[in-house]
């Protein structure tokens, strides 16, 4: 079997969803041809995990860059436009053409079967994230042969929008679990309780656009809490973020030079650090909005705080589910009070967040890796 893993995209915070499979794959099946393919922002990561683990490494290929036409759209978008992503594909169609199956974190790799004509091919989506936006349940996310899911949650909404193969789905648990846990550094020089601010980029979402600077300024002059501003990665790795479901617009303004220096608040908009759990957790608080990594963040449960700057009706809704695991506030006032009143968590919010995390995270002595593993091949075998 010739099994790719694909990582095209700016950044690596996808990486860890599926690159562990890969290398399970290659311990537990030496017959399977596996490569991994990886762009240029994705690469450093993929390379660091590889350099972590122990055991046969699979074959890393860098794919062909984009074109400059693409690069140039790209960019002239403010890199709202993923021309550069797109041309990838178009541009190593003979490398995904020699695989039986590639394995996929993201979506705009279906564009293989349905723009560049490679129908035989098998995607197999490992998806990213155990996140409730809508986007991660739209009609693109029931067009692969076989998805990989964390546990019953994303079943039962992908049941639910009608978007599940019979043979097309197995809940193999989360993969990113399965990385060597961070090592935990002392991130400041007093011991106050931390909190995490971890915005998303999506503008119709985020808490960031509306009131992501003022959070900044009002953690600058506390002098009661250490807070790590760790947002998604690509929050700021675009001028302009467009957000599809719904339509919005966001223009990405980083933080002030000021707000860089306080020994109490560590900036970080892209480091290891933010992908491989380390601020989920050290954080003794989670400040948010439409992240998925609250639910790493509550795998400990811990009190946490959501930002709807818009006012949103959430409430019933199942996109917004994540909220229910602690308070939402929409102004900085209501976020001054909120802070004050969580000094610990209170017992039936602490038995609703641990009832979340087993809803969306299928776990048990198996590492969620090697399940993963188990499901393609075994699906391979099938077809």
């Amino acid at each position: 079997m010739r099994i790719g893993f694909l990582f095209n995209h700016h950044g690596g915070h996808q990486v860890a969803h599926a690159l562990p499979v890969a290398l399970q794959l290659r311990r537990q099946n030496r017959h399977a041809e596996v490569s991994v393919l990886v762009s240029e922002g994705s690469e450093r990561e993929v390379r660091r995990l590889v350099d972590a683990h122990d055991g046969p490494a699979p074959e890393i290929v860098r794919l062909r860059p984009p074109s400059a036409l693409a690069r140039a759209a790209n960019r002239a978008s403010g890199r709202a436009i993923p021309a550069d992503i797109v041309s990838s594909l178009h541009r190593n169609l003979d490398r995904f053409r020699k695989l039986d199956a590639l394995v996929v974190p993201e979506k705009t790799s279906l564009l293989l079967k349905s723009l560049f004509g490679l129908k035989s091919l098998k995607l197999v989506h490992t998806r990213h994230g155990a996140g409730d936006r809508a986007i991660g349940f739209d009609k693109a996310s029931g067009r692969f042969d076989l998805v990989l899911l964390s546990g019953e949650k994303i079943r039962d909404r992908l049941a639910q929008a009608d978007l599940l193969k019979d043979d097309g789905h197995a809940i193999v648990g989360y993969p990113k679990f399965d990385m060597a846990p961070p090592k935990h550094p002392r991130l400041f020089p007093k011991d106050r309780p931390t909190v995490l601010y971890n915005p998303h980029p999506s503008p119709a979402l985020s808490s960031w656009y509306r009131m992501g600077p003022q959070i900044l300024d009002w953690f600058a002059k506390s002098d009661k809490y250490n807070l790590i501003f760790a947002p998604h990665v690509m929050l700021f790795k675009k001028r302009v973020t467009a957000s599809l479901s719904p339509f919005a617009l966001g223009w990405n303004l980083g933080p002030r030079p000021e707000h860089h220096d306080h020994d109490h608040m560590l900036i970080d908009t892209g480091s290891a650090a933010s992908l491989d759990m380390t601020y989920t957790d050290t954080a003794d608080i989670y400040l948010g909005d439409a992240s998925s990594q609250v639910y790493e963040f509550i795998r400990r449960p811990r009190p946490c705080i959501f930002l709807n700057p818009r006012g949103l009706p959430w409430q019933g809704n199942p996109d917004f589910a994540h909220w229910r695991a602690g308070q939402v506030v929409g102004s900085i006032d209501e976020l001054d009070a909120a802070l004050a009143a969580v000094p610990q968590l209170a017992p039936d919010m602490r038995k609703r967040q641990e009832d979340m995390f087993r809803y969306s995270f299928s776990l048990d002595e198996r590492p969620s890796s090697e399940r993963a593993a188990r499901a393609i091949l075994d699906f391979l075998e099938r077809a």
